[in-house]
């Protein structure tokens, strides 16, 4: 079990006005829930910088494109190894090996994480992400042109960065009960999108005074909120002296008297967590077979493959896609970007607030990406005819593309991690979450790869592979999708 004493955040021990009973449950739940949004918003920032500086580093846009003469700069140039013939290719190697290492690397931090202090284990994920961000930023000053280097440097971030999700989720899940989760956790979810915008801009801010700033930048932003988490952050509800909120539900619906059992139980609960949590730690192959778990993983690998996909390349694809007859700045291609997780942001929020209404997350997931393939041929088609066609479908492709992807990583796998099969323990929160989010990482590594190999053959066919790849993801959930629609037509 953990130690008491390594949960408790310093400035609570010395601010004890800030524990109950002069704070309450409420009160924490917002500060959980800010400083978890904060730190993966800062995760996803520092990843955000290898897809703005594509465009940089990667070969120019080709002789006979239309391009505005005022566009063009030194930049142009490229960056060696990037700015050869295999150029895309080889920034599609970079992204494969962190998003490698970062899908292998999830499915270990689910499974410690489990185990140990999740706010020191997010800290280290934290502070070793900043350092390696910063390290690949370096090589701008250094003049590194080895392709080994960047390799290596991403393949060691992917491992720190795969601690955040299963840490952040498991941690929401300690504070959050099942009433409402959907809608909150669409909306805290949007830490992704909200941080992705935040390393777009921040990156294409600094990316005029040379693209080594791109990283370093966000890589000393995740270390300062990796400070925060260790300042703020508290792990469990318990630990602030509250019964967990998923119990307080319990024992209303059993005795109708949640005052009258607190003191009573408190007590005795609190015994046998002390006796047992080591062990209610479930396994990692026990987590797979729980219902539900491996359809959603499966789902999650295809839906992350096109998100990720976006994540990586739309900035390079936007720089070298004309818009109405001419290409955009490096700057401004990074700033449009940003259009998509904006969209996104609403999506997620939707899909959680959707789901929670018809209580069916599976049904509401294959709405959204059933409905994503249309959106996403009509940006292909129409979305360079002008500014306006391109924002607006470039906007409604991110609502409906992250939309399950939001769903599926935050409030589906908060659900899968307490079901009732397994007690409705928390402790199995951190594996579930990394068995999801590992899997679809598994996919997202693969998207970036594959776009920048299939890429030279025309951006059509990347299109076609994003469509079959949502086309894959709606499959694996039909069958829990029609069983949720079977229960609501027999009123259970």
């Amino acid at each position: 079990m953990q130690s008491k004493s390594l949960s408790q955040a310093p400035v609570l021990a010395l601010f004890p006005g800030l524990k109950p009973p002069n704070k309450t449950l409420i009160f924490h739940q917002i500060c959980v829930l800010s400083i978890t949004f904060l730190a993966y918003a800062s995760f996803h920032a520092s990843r955000k910088p290898s897809s703005i500086v594509k465009s940089v580093l990667g070969p120019t846009i080709s002789s006979n494109s239309t391009q505005d003469p005022n566009l063009s700069t030194s930049k142009d140039a490229g960056w060696p190894p990037f700015n050869g013939t295999r150029g895309t290719q080889r920034l599609g190697e970079v992204d494969l090996a962190f998003l490698t290492s970062y899908a292998v690397g999830m499915y270990f931090a689910g499974t410690v994480g489990d185990r140990v202090d999740l706010r020191l284990f997010l800290v280290f994920g934290m502070v070793g992400s900043g350092v390696f961000t910063v390290l690949f930023g370096l090589g701008y000053w250094l003049d590194v042109h080895v392709l080994g280097y960047f390799i290596g440097i991403q393949v060691v971030c992917g491992v720190f960065q795969s601690i955040g999700w299963p840490c952040v989720v498991a941690i929401v899940g300690n504070w959050l009960g099942e009433s409402k989760r959907g809608l909150i956790m669409g909306i805290w979810n949007s830490n992704t999108s909200v941080g992705n915008i935040i390393g777009s801009v921040v990156a294409s801010g600094v990316l005029e005074f040379g693209w080594g700033w791109s990283f370093v930048v966000p890589g000393i932003l995740i270390i300062l909120v990796g400070i925060l988490v260790f300042l703020f952050l508290v792990v469990n509800p318990e630990d602030m002296g509250f019964v967990h909120p998923g119990m307080e539900m319990e024992m209303s619906v059993e005795t109708g008297s949640l005052e009258n059992l607190r003191n009573v139980e408190s007590e005795e609960s609190k015994l046998i967590e002390s006796d047992h949590s080591d062990s209610s730690a479930i396994g990692f192959l026990e987590a797979w077979k729980l219902p539900g778990v491996a359809p959603f993983a499966f789902c999650l690998f295809f839906s992350k493959l096109v998100a990720y996909t976006f994540l990586y390349w739309l900035p390079f694809y936007i720089r070298h896609t004309a818009v109405v007859g001419v290409h955009i700045s490096h700057k401004t291609a990074g700033l449009l970007s940003t259009i998509f997780d904006i969209g996104g942001v609403l999506g997620g929020i939707t899909a959680g607030f959707i789901s929670d209404i018809i209580e069916a997350r599976a049904t509401t997931s294959i709405l959204f990406l059933f409905l994503s393939i249309p959106a996403l041929v009509s940006y292909r088609v129409f979305g360079s005819l002008s500014k306006l066609a391109n924002i607006a479908l470039l906007f409604l492709s991110g609502f409906l593309v992250n939309g399950p992807y939001s769903l599926i990583t935050t409030a589906v796998a908060a659900d899968l991690g307490t079901q009732s099969l397994n007690g409705g323990n928390s402790r199995a929160l951190a594996t579930v979450t990394a068995i999801i989010d590992g899997t679809g990482s598994v996919g997202a590594a693969l998207g970036p790869l594959l776009a920048g190999y299939i890429s030279t053959r025309g951006w059509n066919s990347v299109f076609f592979m994003l469509i079959l790849s949502i086309f894959f993801a709606g499959l694996f959930l039909i069958r829990l999708a029609k069983t949720e629609i079977q229960e609501k037509l027999s009123g259970k």
